[in-house]
């Protein structure tokens, strides 16, 4: 039994997801976002520098030798670097497939994560460790993540926590227990539904798209935005097809990454579609809208403004034209920025798009299910008792989130179909409605982040129980890992009871 008290200044907490590693040392009665970000993807140098590499982000590489170490891999910038000085750099994504591939790459990200990012020193170790990690995984790899603590970092305690549950425990209230989180990840989308504080593993879905896909599909419908084409490529210069979808997918990511996109409520896609494509070049004229569109509606409050200059500025209102930088170029764009979202609930969208740089469709149409019909699918697999319980706690996460406000009440409003409406159809154990869960405006440094830190909250919310309850069977200790070793963490990880 774990019988001693640590600081919780000394507390670090590591969320791992398939694509990013967050950590923060220290909780506070103001529990704080992650210091630190790191993009979950280490380099190796090409041995033979004559074999063309490549070193593109999902690079299908060799295997690494099998005596790669710790210390041959690269992370962070330090990848950039190598890639910059003219290197051949192979990328491995270790977390990437939602297990944990390659455990040097693993040990790799988190060395780098504890001793470089949070300037910890491992033979003075005093923190312990939660570990927010990708649900599922086996005993055995639970086993072998105590040991890489402890014997390889020298961690004072270490605890492992189910993702799902963490972004669970960010947003749930009281002692509802029950829910189903949609994490939208960068090629991935998980589903987990939980019952009673435990992840219904059987349950679990994972999709293949996410926001890679939504940034390729805005792409292809700025290809119909003449002002955009025109300015980022001009008649007299020349471009092949790979690199115009370069350009137009790095200029979707800027778009929603800066706040520009709303989540459409069902039916509203389908009138942008039937309003068909402003041109906008013709709205601007002589750049005097271009000006409206930049002072917003001050110059409509202005009693100077003519009243043609008024009806102009309502007009280009209406339009919900904006102006972004990009590349020195400025950028008008109009309502088809608010479809980037479509793919997420009708994935047959995709069927149509360019290769976007030779990214291949990977899965059978048992994992390109639209979100909405894989949410109640997931949900369909819970004994029928519990469903109604599940449904009350809807919560969305993932990086999307922290940009895009409202995807949980646009899936809510597209899960209709999954719940019985008519008075005829209900009874006792039928869900009548669902709830959507949020990250509560109480946590202060959340607030205006969205509900994509979701577990890092979660996991800091319960290293704060965890980590000082003395008398609890909550986390691994050194005195209870060097009487029992790795096994200890299976007793104290309630996933695995």
């Amino acid at each position: 039994m774990s019988n001693v008290t640590l600081r919780e200044s000394a507390v670090v907490i590591i969320d791992t997801s398939r694509t990013t590693i967050r950590a923060g040392l220290g909780l506070y009665d103001l529990l704080r976002t992650p210091s630190v970000e790191v993009v979950a993807r280490v380099g190796l140098r090409r041995p033979d520098t004559s074999t063309n590499g490549d070193s593109s982000d999902h690079a299908q590489a060799q295997l690494p030798l099998p005596n790669t170490k710790v210390t041959d891999y690269l992370v962070g910038p330090q990848i950039d670097d190598a890639i910059a000085s003219g290197q051949e750099v192979v990328i491995f994504w270790p977390f990437a497939k939602g297990d944990i591939e390659d455990w040097t790459q693993a040990e790799a990200l988190w060395k780098y994560v504890l001793f470089n990012q949070l300037q910890l020193r491992r033979v003075v170790m005093e923190s312990p460790i939660i570990l927010s990690i990708l649900p599922g995984l086996s005993r055995n790899s639970y086993e072998r993540l105590c040991q890489m603590f402890f014997e390889r970092f020298n961690v004072a305690g270490f605890s492992v926590l189910d993702r799902p549950m963490a972004q669970f425990y960010s947003a749930v209230s009281g002692n509802d227990l029950s829910g189903v989180v949609v994490d939208i990840g960068q090629d991935n989308t998980d589903i987990s539904p939980i019952h009673d504080g435990f992840v219904v593993h059987p349950a679990r879905q994972t999709l293949s798209y996410g926001i890679t896909d939504c940034e390729r599909y805005l792409a292809y419908l700025l290809r119909s935005n003449q002002s955009v084409m025109s300015n980022l490529f001009p008649p007299s210069e020349t471009h092949t097809p790979e690199e115009v979808q370069a350009t137009l997918v790095q200029l979707a990511r800027q778009i929603w990454q800066d706040n520009h996109i709303k989540v459409l409520a069902e039916g509203e896609a389908a009138d942008i579609e039937e309003e068909g494509v402003t041109d906008i070049a013709a709205v601007l004229v002589a750049g005097k809208e271009k000006a409206v569109i930049e002072t917003g509606m001050k110059k409509r409050m202005n009693a100077k403004a003519s009243a043609a200059e008024q009806a102009r500025a309502r007009e280009i209102e209406a339009l919900d034209l904006i102006t972004v930088q990009f590349r020195g170029h400025s950028l008008t764009l109009g309502k088809e920025r608010h479809r980037f979202c479509e793919p997420l609930f009708d994935t047959s969208l995709l069927d149509s798009l360019p290769d976007g740089g030779g990214r291949k469709r990977r899965s059978t149409d048992e994992f390109m299910r639209p979100l909405p019909t894989a949410v109640g699918h997931a949900v369909g697999q819970i004994d029928v008792d519990q469903r109604q319980y599940v449904w009350q706690g809807l919560l969305v996460t993932g990086d999307i989130t922290n940009h895009i406000k409202g995807m949980g009440a646009a899936l809510q409003g597209r899960l209709a179909p999954f719940l019985l409406g008519t008075q005829d159809q209900s009874n006792e154990v039928q869900p009548k409605s669902i709830r959507v869960l949020k990250v509560p405006d109480y946590f202060a440094e959340y607030r205006d982040k969205g509900d994509g830190l979701a577990s890092f909250l979660g996991a800091s919310i319960v290293a704060k129980i965890t980590f000082t309850d003395s008398t609890g069977k909550n986390f691994v200790s050194k005195s209870d890992y060097a009487t029992n070793g790795p096994r200890t963490v299976l007793e104290m990880s309630p996933s695995l009871l």
